[in-house]
């Protein structure tokens, strides 16, 4: 359900991780299920009421949405858009001293800050390679979390193509609130945003990313469980594919589950094994060029109930052993660098 997609207006803005409810593959109301014997009048009036209860509970969702931005937008008064400004024209001396201005820097959204000493965002960026001239697509672009760090760095010289939905689409779908809330974060800040292209997929189906050979870089933060549970893995590695240019490359940090385990068995949990996602992004047409431990956590035990959704920064399970799992941190995470291979070439 929708609700568990963007759990509450004040987890939203947190939440970088989908819910386990929130499979992608539910995109519309979901089917009432007829009692047996029942006519196909009375199958029908349960699917529209179904669907009506849908349409509300989206709209209603639609509203906290829009009312957090709203929240937000007051905070981009003219002094915050002076500094706004201000940090895209600067000229650094180099990648990482921009980076580390960015991540200081107060327009990110509040609390976000808080998460940089699990998601070392500085170094993360820095291990893929993202450079100010480059073409970067961001898939997941969630609350904006990385979104906010990466388009100052390549507003002058390079590009960002964030990834979601139409926030224009049917009424009864959750895709519809995660694409309006993606362009209501773009929509506050031209100074930082008003570059970023918004690319707007509905997988299975529709999911191009961008002209095909047009990216240096795709990053995936967090995401490819939700691909591995949507049945949509496949598709997601050939579009990541096809918008990159022989050569570019394609970051991945995830969740990372215990070794000799199975992804199609670990998913829904939120984890998928290193070995696992290598061979699966391998057979895609990739390289695995290097790998980090920039974001490893020994802390984490990986045998929770509620899976990863657990730890910080969701809390699924709200107050119940909470300082512990707050001790515990947000996941242990791989950290990986692939390359484009050309067509036929050996891995």
């Amino acid at each position: 359900m929708l609700v568990a997609l963007l759990a509450s207006s004040s987890a939203c803005k947190k939440q970088e991780d989908k819910a386990p409810a929130a499979d992608p593959k539910v995109t519309s109301g979901e089917q009432a299920q007829p009692a047996a014997g029942a006519s196909a009048d009375d199958k029908a009036a349960d699917d529209a009421e179904a669907k009506r209860k849908k349409i509300e509970e989206v709209a209603n969702d639609m509203k906290e949405v829009e009312n957090d931005a709203a929240v937000e937008a007051k905070r981009w008064d003219d002094g915050m858009k002076k500094k706004a400004t201000d940090l895209v024209a600067k000229k650094f001396k180099n990648t990482k001293e921009a980076l580390q201005a960015i991540v200081a820097s107060p327009h990110r959204t509040p609390g976000n800050s808080d998460r940089d000493r699990f998601r070392h965002p500085v170094e993360t960026l820095d291990f893929f390679g993202i450079q100010p001239g480059s073409t970067v697509v961001e898939l997941g672009t969630g609350a904006g979390w990385y979104t906010e760090i990466l388009a100052p760095l390549v507003a002058r010289e390079g590009k960002l193509i964030a990834v979601s939905y139409d926030p224009n689409g049917p009424p009864d779908s959750g895709r519809t609130v995660y694409g309006k809330r993606t362009r209501l974060f773009l929509d506050k800040s031209p100074e930082l945003f008003g570059k970023v292209e918004l690319a707007k997929i509905d997988p299975p189906g529709k999911l191009e990313l961008g002209p095909a050979g047009s990216a240096d870089f795709v990053i995936a933060m967090r995401e490819m469980h939700n691909w591995q549970r949507s049945d949509h893995m496949d598709a997601y590695l050939t579009a990541v594919r096809n918008v990159l240019k022989d050569g570019g490359k394609f970051g991945v940090e995830e969740h990372r589950a215990k070794p000799g385990t199975k992804g199609e068995e670990t998913a829904d949990t939120g984890y998928l094994p290193e070995e696992w996602v290598v061979e699966k992004v391998e057979a895609a047409g990739f390289k695995l060029e290097a790998k980090s431990e920039i974001n490893k956590n020994e802390k984490d035990t990986k045998d929770y109930e509620k899976g990863v959704w657990t730890l910080p920064p969701t809390f699924i399970e709200g107050d119940k052993d909470k300082a512990k799992y707050e001790a515990i941190g947000e996941s242990d995470r791989m950290t990986l660098r692939f390359v484009k291979l050309p067509a036929g070439a050996k891995k």
